[in-house]
């Protein structure tokens, strides 16, 4: 379906003497915050999961089920919050998701935790953790909206990237502290830790989120004397293939990282037969890399204005770390030879987040990428809700080879749908 495009006067962001320039870069500190606090659950807790697993008497193939609940409620509801977040704003939507999020590890922490001889129902862990996944997939999409609309244009890749470095910096807390607190504590001071920092993010949320200042006066300080307010406006979200060609590359290409997360532990466990201090040192290094390599795309690819050839590079890199993980673990290699292979296959499909969002909401427009944000976000939380589901199913009809060779033919799925820079620099 097409829509014709005119073009329209769209506001430019304007500080206001009571939040002054620097105020964005709160913002930002903000969206890191929210986003590392959902991560921390979304991410920090498949790196518990051999805990999970004895503690709540789960087979792989029910442990699949419990790590992928969260992110069915993500996916079955990131497209109306950020359909509400373009409607009614940052705040609300960040306030109303964190602390109903508390709320929700509150609940699993006084209800749906083992203690002693008694242990909760697999359907119960799994539902607490969609409920989670529900509330907690409000901040996607809200704390990137309000990037793109504080952020200019030759500063949002950056800013983007920044923002995105929450997930890997949240599961990376969440692997350096969830694991030990549940194989010596069991999941109550997990789930009690999670609320926590969920309660903190509302706090910073409520104390510094707010709108930019669009009204007519602001426009005309001197930050926008030369930015120029007149752009096309692209076709709604929902109806412009652009977007959903995007949608598929993010959604796609997030499966061979949620194989990683998910299993990783389990993978160095079972078949490295590594301990609690090595794996833990592995996905604390992967999540450190990733956070790193995040920045690093988000200045390159502004300064070089090549985001849709560093995308298109990223899902071959991807392919390639795979395939080297999978021959590692054919040929049986030393324990410290897999370590380094999970923590380079991880990094690698972890680089191109806030490339791919930053380009995603820039053909969006910035009024629209509250819906592009939770249409991409959608994707990803069904690739993390069936990628833990997939593979012990795999893993019963084949090998770990075989599940990491698989999830790099999947990224290299992805490398038609990213789009390609034409001569004039438009995209196609």
């Amino acid at each position: 379906m097409t829509t014709s495009c005119q073009a329209v006067s769209v506001p430019v962001p304007a500080t206001t003497p009571a939040l002054g320039d620097a105020h964005r870069w709160k913002v930002l500190a903000v969206g890191v915050a929210a986003n590392a606090s959902f991560s921390a659950a979304a991410n920090g807790m498949p790196t518990t999961a051999i805990w999970l697993r004895s503690g709540y008497h789960l087979s792989n193939t029910e442990l699949g089920v419990a790590l992928g609940a969260m992110g069915l409620g993500v996916a079955l509801t990131e497209l109306p919050w950020g359909m509400a977040t373009d409607r009614w704003g940052d705040r609300p939507v960040l306030l109303t998701g964190l602390l109903g999020t508390m709320l929700a590890l509150l609940a699993l922490l006084l209800w749906i935790t083992p203690q002693g001889r008694a242990v909760p129902p697999l359907w119960a862990l799994a539902a607490g953790l969609a409920l989670v996944g529900v509330l907690g997939g409000s901040v996607n999409g809200a704390s990137g909206r309000a990037v793109m609309r504080w952020f200019g244009t030759g500063e949002r890749g950056f800013a983007m990237s920044i923002r995105q470095t929450a997930v890997p910096l949240g599961g990376g807390l969440g692997a350096l502290i969830l694991p030990s607190l549940a194989s010596r504590h069991g999941f109550m001071p997990v789930f009690g830790a999670l609320a926590l920092v969920c309660g903190l993010s509302a706090f910073f949320t409520w104390r510094w989120m707010h709108e930019p200042d669009f009204s007519a006066e602001a426009a005309k300080g001197p930050q926008n004397a030369s930015t120029g307010v007149s752009e096309v406006m692209p076709p709604q979200p929902l109806r412009n293939r652009k977007v959903w060609r995007m949608v598929a590359a993010i959604g796609l290409l997030c499966v061979p990282q949620f194989a990683v997360l998910s299993y990783a532990t389990v993978f160095l466990h079972d078949h490295g037969h590594l301990g609690l201090a090595a794996i833990t040192a592995v996905m604390v290094a992967l999540q450190a890399g990733a956070m790193v390599m995040r920045i690093w795309s988000g200045r390159h690819t502004d300064r070089h204005a090549n985001r849709p050839a560093y995308l298109r590079g990223s899902a071959l890199v991807a392919l390639a770390s795979f395939v080297l993980l999978g021959c590692i673990a054919w040929l049986d290699a030393p324990g410290w030879l897999l370590m380094a292979a999970v923590v380079a296959a991880g990094i690698a499909v972890s680089a191109w987040h806030g490339v791919a969002y930053t380009e995603l909401a820039t053909e969006a427009g910035g009024a629209n990428a509250g819906t592009a944000l939770g249409m991409a976000n959608t994707a990803v939380y069904v690739g993390l809700f069936l990628t833990p589901i997939a593979i012990p199913h795999l893993l019963a009809a084949s090998s770990w080879p075989v599940v990491w060779w698989l999830a790099g033919l999947v990224a290299l799925g992805t490398w038609p749908l990213f789009p390609k820079a034409q001569g004039n620099g438009e995209m196609r």
